[in-house]
């Protein structure tokens, strides 16, 4: 996960293949609301790889262990 500076907005670009998310906060001054963005992809990075992932972190596995990093072209 990484979460961006001020007034980056995150990209599918960027994620696109990996385990990675990336995440931006922005505010609404006309509402005064937060609006949260976040960017990842979700054919390596759904429900299954993340169990996967947190699988492989309680058992001290690598993190990455059994997980395929590259994503479906699009």
């Amino acid at each position: 996960m990484r979460v961006l500076p001020d007034g980056v907005t995150p990209e599918l670009a960027r994620v696109q293949g990996t385990d990675a998310a990336e995440l931006a906060v922005f505010s609404d001054r006309a509402t005064g609301t937060a609006i949260v963005i976040c960017a990842l992809d979700n054919l390596g990075k759904g429900a299954a790889g993340q169990a996967v992932q947190n699988a492989n972190i309680a058992l001290g596995l690598d993190e990455t262990a059994g997980l395929r990093l590259t994503g479906v072209p699009v």
